[in-house]
């Protein structure tokens, strides 16, 4: 008899797991607050409801049987996945590991419990707590939300003025109205993909998460396998990528650390998710090495075996992942009027895919957050600065018009 998998959250990132998931004979449900989410047309059964929503989740699935629940790059969606779990007695990393991955807050505070480096950090809710914070944490610093995503809500603060000018949003956009103010850490990026199997956990990959100038400077805009950090700062990167997840409680599952290498030769973590990460790392990880994220994590939902020929590299190709973003960035900015097709892109040496997010009488901004990337290149070569030349040139090839807005 089929089993039946159930997918919180069925947007962009989620549709390539449903496909594969029914190409492996399953029966696939799906819950998303938006009727027109287009992994929820690809499901068997589909349930209209927002994913955020515990309660209105449950309510929905109560009397519908499955075997396995998941969820792919949605960081909201990974404590109701969680819930499920624990709630229907199927595999999950846990309500508690769940939490820790996600708020920001105890994820700083658990880290440094266990010696994990880190920024310095404090947590805040209003004006009055801004210079406690300050003093904390000192300047230049990082406000965001403590449990959102996307990069929604980050900036860089100089001074409490700063502060004063963007802790209501960063407040506005937590589901618990909490910010967190982060020493700003100097150094080179890192994004690692670490796979738990009943608590042994090992390194992916690690790759470089390049960012912009400005105000997009949260946004990966490029990636690049391997990363450039070598001898004693990779082994402690892997070190660290590996600690962290265990001190928030991961055993089994895909954990995302990114981490900063920096010039004098540490590593420490900038926060570390419980999910396969968008921004196609997973396609980064399966032309890198040769392992499907979205079949591990299927596996582990559904309590399958995890075999090493499943789990561990198959081969080493370096790569790069060229965003298409604009001002800075390969596209123009403007309400787009044509669209090209991306034949010349595709055939330009070494890309291995490319794909768009944009439609006619859509405006291109400026990077700022997650959500103004649209498209990429992956390309492969001999090297991985080889393979960013070769993604940039062919992100420089998509044809495409705009007007200004």
């Amino acid at each position: 008899m089929s089993r039946t998998v159930l997918f919180v959250g069925a947007g962009k990132h989620q549709q390539r797991a449903i496909l594969y998931a029914k190409s492996l004979g399953l029966t696939v449900a799906a819950v998303d607050g938006s009727a027109d989410a287009p992994g929820l047309a690809e499901a068997d059964v589909q349930f209209v409801v927002d994913f955020a929503d515990l309660d209105g989740v449950l309510a929905a699935i109560d009397g519908f049987e499955f075997d396995g629940v998941l969820t792919v790059s949605a960081d909201r969606a990974v404590p109701i996945v969680a819930a499920i779990a624990e709630a229907r007695g199927l595999p999950g990393i846990g309500v508690e590991a769940a939490h820790a991955m996600t708020h920001k807050v105890t994820m700083r505070r658990l880290l440094a419990e266990a010696g994990v480096p880190q920024p310095r950090f404090a947590g805040l809710r209003t004006i009055a707590e801004r210079r406690r914070a300050a003093d904390e944490v000192g300047f230049p610093a990082v406000l965001k939300p403590a449990n959102s995503g996307g990069q929604r809500g980050v900036h860089r603060v100089e001074s409490l003025d700063d502060i004063d000018a963007h802790l209501h949003e960063a407040v506005t956009l937590s589901p618990t109205g909490e910010a967190i103010l982060e020493e700003y850490v100097e150094g080179t990026e890192m994004n690692g993909i670490v796979i738990g199997r009943d608590g042994e956990l090992s390194v992916l990959t690690l790759s470089d998460r390049l960012r912009p100038p400005g105000k997009g400077f949260a946004v990966g805009w490029i990636h690049v396998y391997p990363a450039t950090v070598y001898g004693d700062q990779q082994e402690e990167a892997e070190r660290v990528a590996v600690h962290a997840p265990r001190a928030l409680g991961m055993k089994t599952g895909i954990a995302f650390p990114q981490l900063i290498a920096t010039p004098d030769g540490r590593v420490v973590v900038v926060e570390c998710a419980a999910r396969i990460p968008g921004g196609q790392m997973a396609d980064l990880v399966r032309h890198a090495v040769g392992v499907d994220l979205i079949d591990v994590q299927l596996r582990m939902a559904l309590g399958d075996p995890l075999p090493d020929k499943v789990v561990k590299p198959k081969f080493r190709q370096p790569l790069a992942i060229r965003f298409l973003t604009s001002s800075p960035g390969p596209l123009p900015a403007g309400r787009v009027t044509r669209l090209g097709p991306l034949d010349a892109v595709l055939a330009a040496p070494g890309v291995v895919g490319a794909g768009t997010y944009i439609e006619v009488g859509e405006v291109i901004r400026p990077v700022q957050v997650d959500n103004d990337r649209r498209g990429y290149v992956i390309a492969t070569a001999d090297t991985n600065l080889e393979a960013l030349e070769r993604a940039e040139a062919a992100a420089a090839l998509v044809d495409i018009d705009v007007e200004p807005v």
